[in-house]
């Protein structure tokens, strides 16, 4: 239909030289799918759920499906190099269908189910699909309007039956009811098809998610996908005795290699039944492998701690504990350095009787997380890692299909994506920009040649976007994203990245934003855990009728405040956040502030909440806000390194007790989820203790004792108590 119109444009913005294919390995999709079904006979290639029972497809259906949907749409007057666009949820028919364009020689588009309707209609438009495959008729009812204006629309195509005929689509199920009927009446017809299909042939247009402008088509080739494929599956070392549950979407770049890495391992792929069920999921189908982003793992943690609150403070104070083993152990371990006896034995200790519990809520014989899309913690690394859990980060885009670094379980060193995959080449420019080059780089964005001449440089290699550094032993440190850099009035450059993963360490923070560009100086826009914050005003006696009105309560400004100084001590002054607004909603994709893969959309933010972001500085300004507030005293406070105290902080005597801004210099405070640890030296403890009551303190003793105190009372104390 269309597939002259593509191949122009694909050769138009051939920017970067190709790299032959692998030598004795697959050179196309087509050949991969083959080999998959080959190679890897199982019962159980594609699982799913349904009326509450995990069915199955083999290897064996799951080929004669993908070739049964090729033949259909050849019945359709589809062909080489037309466009489809499929949007729906992960579910074994997303993986069929595509499969199923492969063997046809079409270029899927995937969209994202969670685009709005203005979103669907441009990509349909500027990607020139002929047809649409939907999850159901609902989606259509959703997308009717828009859909009179998509003329080269012609075929609607539907995951599940229900309503279909109203308005002349076709069920999948006949969809591959023709291609049967086809195949029967020309045997070799999806092989020719597949024949035809070369390694620079286009598989697959897939548009970013545009947190700068428009989206753009991202053009990945057979070629890309193929190299990226087996490069980083093999570095990931999966295998035919792995279980995955999948649990992204498959319209993104991320799950949808990880899907074909799973495959083509000849791993068995459960499909989740969604974000809310993969508690309960995880447990059922026990998985050795699971990919997510890090906000997955950031909400299995807060899972965790929320119960242990739950259960009393003995409960938050074994875990506590019991972490603060983990981090110990775990720098030892990825570092390659001896663990000393005493913490091989706390270790087992803490094994025995907490991270088992996190072991078996993963199903009990997970050996490795993949985490990738965007940050992950630094120290949620290591807890996982010290808990027995493998965590390994992972870097790309969809430009690179995406992987270009991944780290190791065997050389995991955490905070850093690890190190290129074979076949892929980084190094960094002069202004600190990530720069790559590879089989797996795009041909270019689709219908749009000057913005895929300028992200590449003259040299052949692709611009990333994202700033980092690479250490002596070839490890690469993301930074930020080089269009997220703001600089304030006076000059100075932020990071805002760092700062506001350091921000969502607090137990009381749900999302964060930085703002500050062309401004004084640098504030925040937060979005609280509410059900923390309510039960924070309720325990303090804190009256508000509505969320509106703890937005702006005084004591739970000052609360956040105080959070954010404890856990950003080391912020130059310039960095320090010396404003903040709380917001009541969440930051959504439907809210249009967050892209489908949950990256915050500055710029949407910047004009959405510019009403608060103009009044929050007007104020901190009239208000003559100095330096030396809450915020930045509680920001002086520098971390010890004792590592059987890994979390404490001390008070100098310049600073101030973080209590009553007293002169003293006996406090070691501990800031973790939102509390204070007090460890008082035995030679004052009992002036600290009547001073401590005097301020509302409740004392409880004897819990444990660290090393280099000599005798040490324990206290705990609400941040927020005086």
């Amino acid at each position: 239909m269309n597939s002259a119109t593509t191949e122009t444009n694909a050769s138009k913005v051939d920017a970067t030289p190709r790299t032959p294919a692998h030598k004795d390995k697959p050179a196309t999709l087509v050949d991969a799918f083959t080999i998959i079904a080959r190679k890897h006979k199982r019962p159980d290639t594609l699982n799913y759920k349904h009326g509450g029972t995990w069915l199955s497809i083999s290897s064996d259906e799951m080929l004669a499906r993908a070739r049964r949907i090729a033949a259909g749409l050849y019945s359709l007057g589809v062909r080489k190099g037309d466009r489809i666009a499929l949007l729906s949820e992960s579910r074994p028919e997303w993986t069929l269908t595509d499969a199923g364009c492969i063997f046809a020689g079409v270029i899927d588009v995937p969209i994202y189910p969670t685009l709005t309707t203005a979103q669907v209609r441009y990509i349909l438009k500027d990607s020139g699909a002929c047809a649409l495959i939907l999850a159901n008729h609902k989606k259509f009812l959703e997308l009717k309007e828009i859909l009179k204006e998509c003329h080269e629309v012609k075929n609607l195509i539907f995951f599940e039956d229900e309503g279909v005929k109203e308005d002349g689509g076709l069920t999948l199920s006949q969809l591959e009811g023709m291609g049967q009927r086809l195949e029967q009446e020309q045997k070799d017809l999806v092989d020719r098809l597949g024949s035809q299909t070369t390694p620079e042939d286009l598989a697959t247009i897939i548009y970013t998610s545009g947190t700068t402008g428009e989206p753009k088509g991202v053009m990945l080739t057979h070629a890309n996908l193929v190299s990226n494929l087996i490069d980083s599956s093999g570095h990931l070392s999966f295998s035919e005795q792995d279980t995955v549950l999948s649990v992204l979407p498959l319209s993104h770049v991320f799950e949808r290699q990880a899907m074909y890495m799973y495959l083509y391992q000849g791993m068995a792929v459960y499909y989740a039944e969604s974000l809310e069920t993969i508690g309960p999921n995880l447990r059922e189908v026990k998985p050795t492998i699971l990919v997510g982003v890090p906000r997955i793992f950031e909400k299995i943690y807060a899972r965790i701690r929320e119960r242990a609150a739950e259960s009393g403070r003995l409960t938050v104070a074994l875990l506590l504990w019991a972490v603060s083993v983990a981090r110990e152990y775990a720098r030892l371990l990825v570092s390659h350095h001896p663990i000393p006896v005493g913490l091989k034995l706390k270790h087992a200790i803490a094994s025995r009787l907490v991270f088992a519990r996190w072991r078996k809520a993963f199903g009990g014989r997970i050996r490795l997380l993949v985490s990738g899309g965007a940050a992950l913690p630094e120290d949620l690394g290591y807890i996982y890692v010290g808990a027995g859990i493998p965590i390994i980060q992972g870097y790309g885009l969809t430009e690179t299909s995406p992987v270009i670094t991944a780290g190791r379980i065997e050389d995991n060193r955490i905070g850093t994506v690890g190190k290129p995959i074979p076949n892929v080449e980084v190094r960094i420019a002069a202004d600190g920009e990530i720069e790559t080059r590879g089989p797996n780089v795009m041909r270019g964005y689709y219908n749009k040649p000057e913005e895929t001449r300028a992200v590449f440089t003259e040299d052949g290699w692709f611009k990333t976007g994202d700033i980092g550094t690479i250490d002596e032993d070839g490890f690469l440190r993301i930074t930020d994203r080089k269009k997220e850099l703001f600089k304030t009035s006076g000059g100075k450059y932020i990071s805002p990245q760092p700062i506001e993963q350091a921000i969502k360490g607090s137990r009381f923070v749900n999302q964060v934003v930085l703002i500050g560009n062309g401004r004084k100086f640098p504030a925040a826009l937060i979005v609280p855990q509410w059900d923390r914050v309510e039960s924070y005003a309720r325990l303090k006696g804190i009256s508000a009728s509505s969320r509106t009105e703890l937005c702006q309560h005084p004591r739970i400004i000052d609360l956040f405040l105080r959070q954010i100084g404890g856990l950003t001590p080391d912020l130059a002054k310039y960095e320090q956040i010396k404003a903040i607004a709380l917001l009541e909603d969440e930051f959504t994709i439907e809210g249009g502030e967050l892209t489908p893969t949950l990256k915050v959309k500055r710029r949407v933010i910047d004009e959405k909440y510019r009403a608060i972001i103009d009044r929050l500085y007007e104020e901190a300004e009239a208000s003559g806000f100095k330096a030396d507030s809450a915020a930045v005293a509680a920001a002086r406070i520098y971390r010890n390194a004792d590592s059987a105290f890994p979390h404490t902080a001390h008070i100098g005597s310049t600073t101030g007790c973080y209590f009553c801004a007293s002169r003293r210099k006996d406090y070691i405070i501990n800031v973790e989820i939102g509390e204070v640890w007090v460890a008082i030296s035995s030679f004052n403890s009992a002036s600290v203790r009547s001073n401590l009551q005097q301020h509302n303190v409740s004392i409880f003793g004897g819990l444990c004792a660290f090393h280099g105190f000599g005798s040490i009372n324990t206290l705990r104390r609400d941040i927020n108590c005086c």
